[in-house]
């Protein structure tokens, strides 16, 4: 291991990068005084582009894989990683990056929509690399740890944040399959040795296409198998549309189109395909010609038909309007601009956009701008019913109360690509009617699935060394919180089954006396956590990954109004540390508002509280007392920028993300001025916490007066670093303070 203390910044996108140009200096002047260097890694999607094509682009345009260090990092005890929200790339998203990165002068091939050469097929490759959720696969190499400190837990009661009402007639309904959907079709297998496995599919038509081999798999690996049919998809939609439309509800579908970035985006197409029904029978050709994807939604539509002749243009867009006016009316994403939850996959990720739902009194905005009762579309029962479960729990209890609630933090399973996402490059569209089997080293078949033409089948594998760390991990938090903990796991789905005997297992190997640990299926789970919260009662949740994700956004979202307030510890399993900022949902809007009025709005409290435990991971893994002074002058500094309410507005000409970062920086200062640990860091702080202090109005009207006018960034995937700094940099006065502490610190 090094010597030298060294902590990982990662570089992102959207608002999250943003704000590291301003917040990154003033760590790196504190750090570099406590002889802790900072390093950067760009994982920004344009970056992770670039880094993909290096023999399409000059010597200096070129940039390394950031990605791929970063993942052979996280397997040395001495990682120590922070890392920011990404851009997790629908196809339009990474279209759109391409565009913008081909006008900046990067020679980038296009992405090929239906690779048909060897050279297309190759770049669609490298492009799939990008796509979706390249990145936390890769450095997840640990599973995960996510809970509300106690100063945000008290804040969050002191200034609770806005919940709408809930009344027992409350309309808002959630809906899913009964039928034909991963959860009853889902096989599972755990292997007693290693084995090598192959997918092949065998048409009624006798043809045979191997989709997929050499699938290592070791032995206590749990395999999951499982198709979501699409006819009963396609039927299920349809007959909600028209329940929709008869209750007067707004039509809304959730899915996760960039995690799943195989098997979400086709739902999603399904689901574009039987709304606008009508359009695509009548105009199908022209659309074809034009390239219309509908897994790219109807924004892409929009976008395609513009070259058409002028009489085609208004003819699909009088029926796209027809349909509008006459079928059910559609949920919107951004209302003000016509945007429904149609436009765009990227637009409705379900973690983010069904906890927003529920908080607004199970609501939606209207193409009228107004707030209706929604129809909120789950395909799959896997994942489902949590969300129907506090729907039906908020119409019978009303909202929750973040003044008095509990919280429910989340031990997840997530380590070595676990679970469905990691599946994409074992999930596959049926090309036929046939059947697709799995067979084994042997050629035994472990799986067969009946399939039809469109069919999506996955198979997820989840290492049983994953899964020994899970249970472990639990059983620490549980100790040491005092809280119960309940795993939530469902006998009659395939996978949980054998996840509960390896639960069962590993519970065994560890000393469980006096903890409240149980199983219960996650419908059962939630109703016990939020009977248990509204009790003012802490509930520790242990999951599999995609509950993960998704309830590191729900439960938050209803505790804090957020989850980027919230701590994310990746121990990782090499023994080094992961430390996530929050979640990046709200990014997009965040950055349309500095470009509109020079305000961003992005609260950097996850990087404040990611960094704390960052430091004291690398104090205790260096046995640096300084690290540790610095860590816990951060806490200290974190609380009193919670107690003093120094978040960011929403609102043009007061306290932004700038400003909250000069808070952080003046409480930081004065935290480790009065500290007695080291009288070195004392004297150095104590100096510039007289500076900030005394400057503290001049610094904010500097900040301030920043705001009030549109910002160019020069780009949105990759815009320019100078003008980016200049942007988020606007104080002399503060930049000068800090300035000095570093150039103090480097001699």
């Amino acid at each position: 291991m090094s010597d030298t203390p060294k902590i990982i910044y990662t570089l992102t996108d959207e608002a999250p990068a943003l704000a590291t140009r301003s917040l990154l200096p003033i760590i790196d002047a504190y750090t570099d005084s406590a002889g802790i260097r900072v390093e950067t890694r760009d994982i920004s999607l344009a970056a992770r582009i670039i880094a993909h094509f290096p023999d399409y682009l000059s010597d200096d345009q070129a940039v390394d894989d950031h990605l791929a260090e970063l993942g052979e990092m996280t397997g040395k005890a001495s990682a120590n990683i922070i890392k920011l929200p990404n851009i997790s790339a629908s196809t339009p998203q990474l279209k759109e990056a391409i565009g913008e990165l081909q006008h900046q002068g990067y020679d980038l091939p296009d992405y090929p929509e239906d690779p048909q050469s060897d050279e297309e097929k190759e770049i669609a490759s490298r492009y799939e690399k990008v796509k979706g959720s390249a990145v936390n696969p890769v450095l997840r190499q640990g599973n995960s740890d996510r809970r509300a400190p106690a100063s945000v837990k008290a804040y969050a009661r002191k200034y609770p944040h806005s919940m709408g009402e809930w009344h027992a007639d409350n309309r808002a309904e959630v809906t899913h399959m009964n039928a034909g959907d991963y959860y009853q079709t889902e096989d599972s297998h755990t292997f007693e040795d290693d084995a090598e496995l192959t997918v092949t599919y065998f048409g009624d038509a006798a043809e045979t296409a191997v989709l997929k081999q050499g699938v290592k798999v070791q032995a206590g690996d749990v395999i999951d198998a499982a198709v979501m049919h699409a006819e009963p998809f396609r039927d299920f939609v349809r007959k909600e549309i028209a329940d929709a439309k008869e209750k007067d509800l707004l039509f809304s579908v959730h899915l996760k189109a960039t995690m799943m970035k195989v098997s979400d985006p086709i739902m999603f197409g399904w689901v574009v395909c039987e709304y606008y029904k009508e359009v695509l029978d009548a105009h199908g050709e022209t659309l074809d010609e034009v390239g219309f994807d509908p897994r790219s939604g109807l924004g892409d539509l929009y976008k395609n038909i513009q070259s058409l002749p002028d009489d085609k243009l208004a003819a699909i867009e009088a029926d796209i309007a027809r349909v509008n006016n006459e079928s059910a009316p559609l949920a919107m994403v951004d209302s003000h601009r016509g945007v429904s939850c149609l436009h765009w996959p990227n637009d409705i990720i379900i973690d983010a956009s069904m906890p927003a739902m529920i908080r607004d009194s199970g609501t939606m905005w209207g193409a009228d701008d107004n707030q209706h009762a929604a129809k909120a579309l789950i395909p799959d029962r896997c994942y489902a019913g949590i969300y129907k479960a506090m729907v039906d729990d908020c119409r019978d209890n009303g909202a929750l109360d973040p003044t008095t609630m509990g919280t429910v933090p989340n031990v997840g399973l997530m380590a070595q690509k676990a679970e469905e996402y990691g599946s994409h490059d074992k999930t596959f569209q049926a090309p036929g009617r046939g059947v697709i089997q799995v067979t084994d080293t042997a050629g035994d078949v472990v799986f067969e699935h009946n399939v039809a033409r469109e069919d999506i089948w996955r198979m997820c594998v989840t290492r049983d060394a994953a899964i020994a760390d899970w249970v472990k991990l639990a059983v620490a938090r549980a100790r040491d919180s005092g809280m119960p903990a309940v795993f939530w796991l469902d006998k009659k789905r395939g996978h949980d089954s054998e996840i509960i005997d390896k639960v069962n297992k590993y519970l065994a190997d560890h000393d469980t006396d006096g903890l409240d640990i149980q199983i219960m299926e996650p419908v059962a789970a939630i109703k016990h956590a939020l009977a248990r919260a509204r009790a003012g009662k802490d509930t520790i949740s242990v999951t599999g990954n995609v509950l993960r994700d998704y309830l590191t956004d729900l439960f938050p979202i209803m505790e804090l109004g957020t989850s980027a307030k919230m701590l994310s510890i990746v121990p990782l399993m090499a023994g080094g540390g992961l430390f996530e900022t929050g979640a990046g949902g709200s990014a997009p809007k965040h950055v349309r508002q500095l470009q509109r009025e020079g305000h961003l709005r992005w609260d950097s409290l996850g990087e404040f509280l990611a960094l704390a435990a960052s430091l004291e991971h690398l104090a205790k893994t260096y046995d640096n007392p300084r690290a540790q002074a610095m860590a816990d002058a951060l806490d200290k500094a974190n609380s009193q920028f919670l107690t003093e309410n120094k978040s960011p507005s929403r609102k043009v000409g007061e306290i932004d993300n700038r400003g909250s970062h000069f808070y952080l920086a003046m409480y930081w200062a004065r935290a480790l001025a009065d500290q007695d640990q080291d009288s070195e860091l004392s004297e150095i702080f104590g100096e510039l916490a007289d500076t900030l202090e005394a400057n503290e109005d001049k610094i904010l009207q500097e900040l301030n007066d920043a705001q009030g006018e549109p910002e160019d960034l020069h780009g949105y995937y990759y815009p320019d670093d100078e003008r980016v700094s200049q942007i988020m940099r606007p104080s002399p006065t503060l930049n000068d303070a800090i300035k000095k502490v570093a150039e103090r610190a480097k001699g």
